[in-house]
């Protein structure tokens, strides 16, 4: 299916009834937000809103909603634009079978960009458009689902463009309404390239913002494409359609985008932007970041303001990295000799936790088996592009080849029973991690930790609470959270000098003999929340700890400046620097009921 508008995509998903249209009046502040998080908690349809107050634009959210709506929107050209990325990866393929191939080979060339003249806007302002407020602490209304254009200064063209997907904060704190919005973006991004080169030579970088068009557009934003393969042309192909394009003012200009938004960056011009309730699950707070100067902002006639709402997962984005996914296939295993598999953990906030199972060829001739190919593989994957922002890697090797990494429980009880925790292991200290991740000692500073388990199963890891564990001094409420995983519940967190205290009473209590069932105690503030879903516990653990600071052991020791024990202690209590949890606004959440049925629990819009 090809749609050359996003209202075209609006249409097929209504025809196809994956769409309701939201006819009543309401508020862009809080009430549309808390509407979409409703119906996606249910599973529910793409909305519509055609009555927003304060703007005359229409709004649609939703849309990547399930991974099925998602593959269903790209259902005509997904298998083209895997074959496309393989042949990327393994260009032999194409000489071996080239009549097989010669298809794809045509698409990748008749989806280069088009260049245009013919497009028609009208110009606005920032405070036209529909300025959605999305949480109670947020900062101002932000663009969501933008796709933000930016070229190389060295290199200009669409070809050598980057298109990313940063959220843009239109109104609030210190910025000019309609004269300045927020430009945030985390590291590992392209345009942060584009603007290096640009303070360079003391110039500033053009950004046009596009919102909306073809949704092909919006994915292209966000997919983490092979070298070479510009985001452009990538849309072209997922759309079956290719990216129209112009200038105005020597601004690129999306002919098919619903709204644009131009403006320069200028070298040092920094303003507070956020907070921004984000996809960790927390607020991510006020810093600096660089201030676009709005040149002209442009909507088409009868425009659409696509946006979505970011939260703890899993949330609508969480569609995107299944899609990601499916449309990547093995891309990542072709570029790191060795791995067969790695899943970046949606519950725990995508790069706090990623698993990974890699191969052990190194000393088949060996009758033990330890870690040593997957610490190879372990590097790489630290060193590779957004993978590299992943803060615990676990990774494993099995011979058998029986395990996956979506299967969550199953690969930590493989882990935990094979694990030698006076080997294997290794610290990462004072690096960078994800913006978003507040864990660390600064915005983007903290520590990673890679976990290796490989070789024959060394202990049987205990399903009951052990009684040493019930009977200790100022550690209480012992939770049963996976096998070989016990939560222990204690007083808030206060400061890490006592912090360390607590850690040597509780080491004091236990005896690594009654232990060895029992590798992982997470600390907590709630042992029953992080023991009650597998999703509390990878949400509370791995985003609540920066594990050069919060990780502990029974044992401990160093030696030779490596750090090993015989039961590792986690604690996942939330810290004073630690940003404050997403909750929603209970009187929002009363005035939408007025949209829905009486049991609240499906989706039933008036």
């Amino acid at each position: 299916m090809s749609y050359a508008t996003l209202e075209d995509c609006l249409l097929d998903l209504e025809k196809n009834k994956q769409l309701v249209r939201v006819k009543e009046k309401v508020d862009a502040n809080l009430e549309m937000a808390a509407i979409h998080l409703r119906i996606h908690e249910a599973g529910g349809p793409a909305l519509l809103f055609e009555n927003i107050k304060g703007t005359k634009y229409q709004a649609a959210s939703n849309i990547f909603g399930t991974i099925e709506r998602s593959k269903f929107i790209f259902r005509d050209s997904l298998q083209k634009v895997q074959q496309l990325i393989e042949l990327k990866n393994d260009p032999v393929k194409a000489f071996k079978h080239p009549f097989k191939n010669i298809g794809t080979g045509l698409t990748a060339l008749k989806s280069l960009p088009l260049k245009t003249s013919r497009f028609s806007f009208d110009e606005i302002a920032i405070e036209e458009l529909p300025l959605i407020h999305h949480w109670p602490k947020d900062g101002g209304a932000f663009v969501t689902l933008p796709q933000v254009y930016s070229e190389d200064v060295d290199k200009p063209g669409i070809m050598n463009a980057n298109i990313g997907m940063y959220r843009i904060q239109l109104s609030g704190n210190e910025y000019a309404l309609n004269k300045e919005i927020g430009l945030h973006y985390q590291i590992h991004r392209g345009i942060g390239v584009h603007q290096t080169k640009a303070n360079r030579k003391n110039q500033p970088l053009k950004i046009s913002v596009f919102v909306g068009g073809p949704p092909a557009n919006t994915v292209a934003a966000v997919m983490p494409l092979p070298e070479g393969i510009s985001e452009a042309t990538f849309a072209g192909v997922l759309g079956n359609r290719r990216f129209r394009y112009g200038y105005k003012d020597g601004y690129c200009i999306s002919a098919d985008a619903d709204f644009i938004i131009t403006g320069e960056v200028y070298p040092n011009d920094n303003k507070p932007e956020g907070p921004f309730g984000d996809h960790l699950g927390y607020y991510s707070l006020t810093h600096l970041f660089p201030v676009m100067k709005v040149h002209k902002v442009y909507a088409k006639k009868n425009a659409i303001w696509p946006f979505t709402v970011v939260g703890r997962p899993p949330q609508e984005d969480t569609s995107f990295g299944k899609l990601i996914h499916e449309i990547a296939g093995d891309a990542l295993q072709q570029e790191i000799p060795g791995l067969k598999e790695v899943h970046a953990v949606d519950a725990a906030g995508v790069h706090p936790l990623l698993l990974a199972i890699g191969s052990e060829r190194y000393t088949p001739y060996l009758k033990q088996k330890q870690p040593a190919e997957i610490l190879t593989i372990a590097n790489h994957i630290l060193g590779t592009g957004q993978l590299s922002l992943a803060k615990f890697l676990f990774i494993i090797a099995d011979d058998e080849s029986k395990l996956n990494t979506h299967d969550i429980v199953a690969y930590f009880k493989y882990v935990l029973e094979r694990i030698d925790l006076t080997r294997d292991i290794h610290f990462y200290t004072n690096t960078t991690i994800d913006t978003l991740d507040y864990s660390g000692t600064g915005l983007n500073s903290g520590s990673k930790v890679v976990f290796a388990a490989y070789g024959d199963v060394r202990r049987e890891l205990a399903t009951i609470v052990p009684a040493c564990l019930k009977e200790l001094q100022q550690f209480e409420n012992p939770k049963m959270v996976l096998p070989g995983i016990v939560a222990l519940q204690i007083k808030p967190f206060t400061d890490y000098a006592a912090a360390k205290k607590e850690l040597e009473i509780l080491n004091e209590q236990l005896s690594p003999e009654n232990l060895n069932s029992l590798p992982f105690i997470i600390i907590s503030d709630d042992a029953n929340f992080v023991s009650n879903a597998l999703n509390n516990f990878l949400w509370a653990t791995f985003t609540r700890c920066n594990p050069s600071h919060d990780m502990y052991g029974i044992n401990s020791f160093i030696e030779n400046k490596h750090w090993g024990c015989s039961s590792l202690i986690i604690d996942a209590r939330i810290k004073p620097h630690h940003a404050p949890s997403l909750e929603k606004d209970t009187a929002i959440e009363k005035r939408i009921d007025r949209l829905f049925d009486k049991g609240g629990s499906l989706y039933k819009i008036i």
